[in-house]
């Protein structure tokens, strides 16, 4: 495989990491970083650890202020939104003029 030489800036806290890693899995520290470059793009995507927690988080939260109605219940408030909405706005108007 053909290699081009790139150059990237760091951080300090960063290059440390990357020649830790590099020293204790006995590779170059620029495989390191291609590997990272994989697995980063093998996620694209996909939510992370931290994303997922939250998302769980947020659904254990909201699901229990849910109001427990009936399906009956449910279809009469939609049929009732639907009639409000249609006896006026836009829809109607269009309508009236053609």
């Amino acid at each position: 495989m053909a290699t081009t030489k790139v150059t990237f800036t760091l951080a300090p806290a960063t290059i440390q990491t990357r020649r830790e890693a590099a020293e204790r899995l006995a590779v170059p520290k620029s495989e390191i970083v291609r590997e990272a470059i994989m697995e980063f793009h093998d996620r694209l995507g996909r939510l992370s650890e931290r994303e997922r927690i939250s998302m769980l988080r947020a659904f254990d939260e909201l699901v229990p202020k849910i109001p427990a109605r009936s399906p009956k219940a449910v279809s009469r408030e939609l049929a009732e939104l639907r009639e409000a909405r249609g006896s006026r706005g836009r829809r109607t108007a269009m309508r009236k003029r053609a």
